[in-house]
């Protein structure tokens, strides 16, 4: 194990270990929690074969009752019906509330597996082992879980933290180019709203880690596990400091659903808003052309896209940002740079201002 992350919320404290093939100390760390469980290890069909049969015969091994619950990937996948689907294979496994959830994929599946931990019998213990990029440096980390709703992200959702979360850097080499690229935007999401030294290594390592070399991965992995832990411990359930972690979301999240959830991937949709935030501070002048042109820079240096395509209704993802999460008292919030490290929390834009935000990035 190369790094561990201790985040400290009192009695739903947990650690995040990280480095390469640690999946295989899964059943060393649930230890820990208790004696042996029943254990779901809620996964994806292309995962199953990878990774999944292997954990669920290590627990097996060392004295857990465990299996493997398929659910189908994909944002189009993180609905209420897919959540019902683990409720019937849970109820059809006589699942208890004494049982583990592990969430073993990407985002959508630790969203869903996280959303169903979190309500099935009032809430069961979850562990995350994330396995794409975006998911090891974000949505593993902090116990939001969520599916989606027709009109908008993350709807439906609720607070609850992991027991543990093992990330296995191995993992990313299955992991397909794309993926990589898009979890990338989450990465420098973190550089820019507090690690100056972060978008540093970003711009020095990019051919590095586009080529997977594992140390620099797990570095870069472990920065943005400390950043957000950090923020997370300061702010649990959003209410001031943790909403700079949706730089670039507000204009990403809309996108997304005016786009239907197939077009884009979350991380480049994240790209897109990122440069769309970025130009709407410099309109304003809180930054200079030269953090949009670096910004700009380093996305494409990743390989993700900096512009809304011109065939999105550009009206249509402004009246979608009214239905965020993080709009209050009807007031879309944007969070907005200021500098490489630092970012605001603001709610005084007009929607004029966002259109043309959007437009912008396109000139």
């Amino acid at each position: 194990m190369k790094y561990r992350v201790r985040l400290d919320l009192g009695e739903r404290s947990y650690d995040v270990a990280i480095g390469a093939d640690v999946r295989a100390r899964l059943a060393a760390e649930l230890a820990a929690l208790g004696g042996p469980a029943q254990v779901a290890v809620v996964t994806s069909p292309e995962l199953r074969e990878l990774y999944a049969d292997e954990v669920a015969a290590r627990l097996r091994d060392a004295g857990h009752d465990a299996w493997v619950a398929e659910m189908r990937d994909g944002e189009a996948q993180k609905t209420l019906a897919t959540a019902s689907g683990l409720y019937d294979q849970f109820i059809a496994q006589r699942m208890e509330r004494s049982s583990i959830v592990v969430a073993l994929g990407g985002g959508v599946v630790g969203d869903v597996a996280g959303f169903v931990a979190a309500t099935y019998m009032r809430g069961v213990r979850l562990v995350q082992m994330p396995t794409t990029l975006i998911s090891q440096v974000d949505s593993s980390v902090g116990g939001k879980t969520a599916v989606d709703h027709p009109m908008g992200k993350n709807l439906i959702g609720a607070f609850h933290q992991p027991k543990l979360v093992l990330i296995d850097i191995a993992t990313l080499k299955t992991l397909p180019a794309r993926q990589l690229r898009a979890g990338l935007a989450e990465v420098l999401r973190y550089a820019v709203i507090q690690s100056p030294s972060l978008f540093s290594l970003l711009q020095d390592r990019m051919p590095g880690i586009l080529a997977r070399d594992e140390d620099v991965l797990s570095e870069i992995v472990h920065h943005s596990v400390s950043i957000k832990a950090r923020i997370v411990e300061q702010d649990e359930t959003e209410g001031g400091l943790r909403g700079t972690l949706n730089y670039g979301h507000t204009f990403g999240h809309a996108v997304e659903a005016v786009a239907g959830y197939s077009r884009f991937l979350h991380g480049e949709a994240v790209a897109i808003g990122m440069a769309c935030a970025a130009e709407m501070s410099a309109a304003r002048g809180m930054v200079d052309r030269e953090f949009c042109d670096k910004q700009r820079a380093i996305l494409s240096t990743a390989g993700l896209p900096t512009s809304c395509p011109d065939d999105i209704d550009v009206a249509a993802v402004v009246e979608a940002m009214k239905l965020d999460k993080k709009v209050k008292g009807g007031r879309v919030r944007f969070i907005v740079p200021t500098a490489i490290g630092s970012v605001e929390i603001r709610d005084d834009f007009s929607d004029e201002e966002a259109a043309a935000a959007i437009e912008a990035t396109a000139a």
